[in-house]
C-alpha cells in the first residue's frame, strides 16, 4: 500500500503541516552554477567557438563549424512531411485551437484626447526576437514547441529563433514538425547553458534575442537566471503540479489517473486531492493501488505519490476553495456540480479545468489556453505565458500649448520639492506668461 501524506482540514495545525508538504525551492546548486558561469563567459567571449566546443562536448557532436548546427526551413517542412498523418493533424489541429486562444489576447494600442488638447495613451509593440528553448535528446515536447512560439508569433515577433539540443546528432522529427507548424524563423541544434548563452548574447551566427522562453534541465534553468537583466525571460518552472477538488462523484478511477498525469512527469511533481468525502478518498486510493500497476512510468509514479503527494480531507466546498486559494497550484481541477460558479470563487491559480469531463491534459496540449504555467505557489502574483509576454507598452504623452502650462506648474512645484531645478526649469520654460 502506498503511504501517501493525508491531512484534515480540523488539524490543528493544518496550513503548518500543508506548508511543510508544499515547500520546495528553485535552490542554485552551487556546483552547477559555477559551470554555467564559466560557459556564458566563455560564450560571450568566444561565441560560435565556444558553443561549437561544448556541444561537441556535452551532445556527443563532431562540429566542425557554426553552419552545421543551423537547420533550414526546407528541412523542417521535411520533418512536418515525414510524420505520421495523425500525429501531423494533431499538431495542427492543437496549432489552430491555441492560434485562436492567442489572438484573442492581443493588446491594443489607445490613447484619449484631454480637453485642451493633451494626448495620452498607451501604444503597443511586439519584440524584434525571441528565443525559444526545446529540450531534446529522448525527450520530445513538440507541444512546448507550439505552446512558447504561437503566442510568440501572433504578438507579432517578427523573428523566433529556437535552440533545441541534438545529442548524437539525432533530429526529432515531432519537434522539427512543430516548429515548421508554429513558423518558427531559424532552428540551431545547440542546448544547454551554451545555447542560452548564445542566445542572451549572441554570436557570430546566432542573433542576440530580446527574451528567452522555454523549459530545460537544471543547467538551462540556471543560465537562464543568470542572464536575466541582459534579456527577459519566462520565468523559472519548479516540478510540475495538479490539485483535484472533488465532490466525490466523479469516478475514482478517472482521479487517480489526473493525480498520475502529474507525477508521471519526475519524481518532485506534486499531485494533490481536496475531498469532502471520505469514503471517496478511500475507493481513490483503491483505483491508485489498481492503475499504478499498469503505468509504464510506474517508478517515477510511485516515488512522487510517496514523497509529494497530499490528500486533504474537508468539510465542505468552501473549505475545499479556502485550501486551493492557499495553495495557488500551477493546475486546478474542479471535478463537481456547477464548477463555472465555483471557479468565481478562485483567486489564486496557473489554470483551472472546470467540470468532470476537463482533464488536466487536454491543457497540456490542445485544449487552447497556454500550458506554461506559474508553480510553487507563484500563480498568486504571477499569470500563464501569452501574447502579452511578447508585446511591451510604451507610454504616449503629447501636451497641447495650454497642457504643458498647466501642468508644467505642477511639475514645477513638485520637481522643487525634490530639490532638482533643471526638472523645475524644463518645464516653467513651456508656462504661459500671463
Amino acid at each position: 500500500m502506498l503511504n501517501i501524506s493525508s491531512l484534515n482540514y480540523t488539524d490543528t495545525d493544518f496550513y503548518s503541516q500543508l506548508d511543510k508538504l508544499l515547500a520546495w525551492e528553485a535552490s542554485i546548486d552551487g556546483e552547477i552554477a559555477k559551470i554555467v558561469i564559466d560557459i556564458l563567459a566563455d560564450v560571450k567571449q568566444r561565441g560560435n567557438a565556444a558553443v561549437i566546443e561544448y556541444t561537441n562536448k556535452f551532445d556527443r557532436m563532431t562540429l566542425q563549424n557554426a553552419s552545421e548546427f543551423e537547420l533550414n526551413k526546407q528541412q523542417l517542412q521535411q520533418s512536418l512531411a515525414s510524420i505520421d498523418a495523425s500525429q501531423r493533424e494533431a499538431l495542427e489541429t492543437a496549432a489552430a485551437r491555441i492560434r485562436a486562444y492567442a489572438e484573442r489576447q492581443k493588446m491594443e494600442s489607445w490613447s484619449y484626447t484631454e480637453e485642451d488638447g493633451t494626448v495620452l495613451g498607451q501604444q503597443i509593440s511586439a519584440m524584434d526576437r525571441v528565443g525559444l528553448y526545446v529540450p531534446g535528446g529522448k525527450a520530445a515536447y513538440p507541444s512546448s514547441v507550439l505552446m512558447n512560439a504561437i503566442p510568440a508569433k501572433v504578438a507579432g515577433v517578427p523573428e523566433l529563433i529556437m535552440v533545441v539540443p541534438t545529442p548524437d546528432g539525432e533530429i526529432n522529427d515531432l519537434v522539427m514538425a512543430a516548429a515548421a507548424v508554429s513558423g518558427v524563423d531559424r532552428v540551431f541544434t545547440i542546448g544547454g547553458a551554451q545555447a542560452v548563452a548564445a542566445l542572451a548574447y549572441g554570436t557570430e551566427t546566432i542573433p542576440k534575442v530580446d527574451k528567452i522562453t522555454g523549459p530545460g534541465n537544471s543547467f538551462v534553468a540556471t543560465a537562464k537566471r543568470m542572464v536575466f537583466g541582459v534579456v527577459g525571460i519566462d520565468m523559472i518552472a519548479g516540478p510540475s503540479e495538479i490539485l483535484v477538488v472533488c465532490d466525490g462523484k466523479t469516478d475514482p478511477d478517472w482521479i487517480a489517473m489526473d493525480l498520475f498525469s502529474q507525477a508521471e512527469h519526475d519524481e518532485e511533481a506534486q499531485s494533490i486531492l481536496v475531498c469532502p468525502d471520505d469514503n471517496f478518498i478511500e475507493q481513490v486510493k483503491q483505483s491508485i493501488e489498481r492503475l499504478l500497476q499498469e503505468m509504464p512510468r510506474k517508478e517515477i509514479i510511485k516515488k512522487s505519490l510517496q514523497d509529494r503527494a497530499v490528500i486533504i480531507s474537508v468539510a465542505n466546498m468552501e473549505q475545499a476553495v479556502e485550501v486551493a486559494n492557499h495553495i495557488a497550484p500551477e493546475h486546478l481541477e474542479l471535478s463537481v456540480d456547477d464548477a463555472e460558479i465555483w471557479a468565481r470563487k478562485i483567486r489564486h491559480a496557473g489554470a483551472i479545468f472546470m467540470g468532470r469531463y476537463t482533464a488536466e491534459a487536454l491543457g497540456d496540449y490542445c485544449a487552447g489556453p497556454n500550458h506554461v504555467l506559474p508553480t510553487s505557489g507563484t500563480a498568486r502574483f504571477s499569470s500563464p505565458l501569452g501574447v502579452y509576454d511578447f508585446q511591451k507598452r510604451s507610454s504616449l504623452i503629447g501636451c497641447s500649448e495650454q497642457g504643458a502650462s498647466q501642468l508644467g506648474k505642477t511639475a514645477s512645484v513638485l520637481a522643487h520639492g525634490e530639490g532638482l531645478t533643471a526638472h523645475a526649469r524644463s518645464a516653467e520654460y513651456r508656462i504661459k506668461k500671463d
